[in-house]
């Protein structure tokens, strides 16, 4: 799996903060055994936690990685303030190490990502771009081939398995997109526009693509957020469940069997230290896939500060979440519906922004 790791902002007892550019880098980890992680590589690339924890993501033959960089931050007198960039970094993930091998110009702020389960296609929400690059996968050659604007913020994306539909959360007027794939030919069309709940900020579609469920973050201030349930398939794609699994679910994944989805919760974790409903800690919320999409909470597990990336194990028996603030990663077990985290945490070099494993 890759994680991405921001140096850029940190969390003291005002909330979050903007700080100079320091050491930001994407670590290429290791889950052949899957309860023993082990770190194979630490590049040196620009990452961002402004951004959904989706921003990266590997091909399904497991030999690219890409990583979109939404922002960087500038000096603006005596404080520092993120601006949008525009790249997206190619890693070779069959070289010994790892290493960068292109970087490709995309759209203003690019953030979530989406490779396709054929692996010749990726699309990248854009958010001050108001729009989805188009990106073209062959071999290890990777281009930029269209902009497809959405008028709106974009913030994740996610492809069918099928490879001919797409859906885009347009976080700041709280709506689904939907995109038509043709080969390597996109169009959004604004009439199909779902209803989500406030600020949807991650997506995921279930494996035999009947569902997309998108991840909603911006209820805020303690007041619990919703995860929208969306049958996926036919003319008209709508909304037909919505759960809540509790405050901050900017994480979330489904398991790549189908069963299960996970949203690590960020809780109180990135309030100010004055914030009544401050916490130092967040918590792991696995959820049954039921019928009719319907999700379930059937265990919770405590996790770290700042809970961020979660990503199964392609054996959908492991899942591994990212603490930004406390600097490590979790892994827990699932077996008969439970969560067990297995010790001891991997300490990480640096916070971790964003992770993913292979496209499904």
């Amino acid at each position: 799996m890759l994680i991405g790791l921001d140096s850029k902002v940190t969390f003291g007892a005002d909330g979050q903060v903007n700080v100079a550019p320091a050491t930001d880098a994407v670590l290429v980890v290791d889950i052949s055994e899957p309860a023993k992680p082990r770190i194979r590589a630490n590049l040196p690339l620009t990452n961002s936690l402004l951004g959904p924890p989706t921003n990266l993501q590997i091909t399904p033959d497991g030999k690219l990685g890409l990583v979109a960089n939404s922002v960087t931050n500038v000096q603006d007198g005596n404080a520092w303030k993120a601006v949008p960039d525009n790249k997206l970094y190619v890693i070779d993930l069959t070289a010994e190490p790892p290493k960068l091998i292109d970087t490709v110009t995309v759209g203003r702020q690019p953030s979530g990502l989406s490779i396709s389960k054929k692996g010749d296609l990726a699309l990248i929400a854009n958010r001050d771009g108001k729009s989805v690059s188009v990106v073209s996968i062959q071999g290890s050659t990777v281009k930029a081939i269209a902009e497809v604007p959405v008028e709106q913020q974009a913030a994740a994306v996610a492809i069918t398995p099928d490879g001919k539909r797409a859906f885009v959360c347009l976080n700041l007027v709280n709506k689904i997109g939907v995109l038509s794939i043709d080969g390597d030919k996109v169009t959004y069309d604004k009439s199909l526009d779902i209803p989500s709940a406030i600020n949807p900020y991650n997506i995921d579609i279930t494996p035999d693509g009947k569902y997309a469920i998108a991840s909603n973050t911006g209820a805020g201030k303690n007041n619990v957020d919703a995860e929208v349930i969306i049958e996926a398939t036919g003319p008209h794609p709508h909304v037909v469940d919505v759960m809540s699994p509790g405050i901050g679910p900017e994480g979330f994944a489904i398991a790549p069997d189908g069963k299960t989805a996970a949203a690590p919760l960020l809780l109180g974790t990135s309030a100010k230290d004055s914030d009544w409903f401050k916490t130092k800690t967040g918590e792991l919320a696995l959820m049954s896939i039921g019928e009719g999409g319907k999700l379930t909470v059937i265990s919770r597990a405590p996790l770290g500060g700042l809970p961020e990336g979660v990503v199964y194990s392609p054996s959908s028996d492991y899942l591994y979440v990212g603490n930004y603030i406390d600097q490590d990663l979790q892994v827990f077990a699932l077996a008969g519906g439970k969560l067990t985290e297995v010790a001891p945490k991997l300490k990480l070099p640096g916070q971790p922004a964003s992770m993913r494993g292979p496209v499904r």
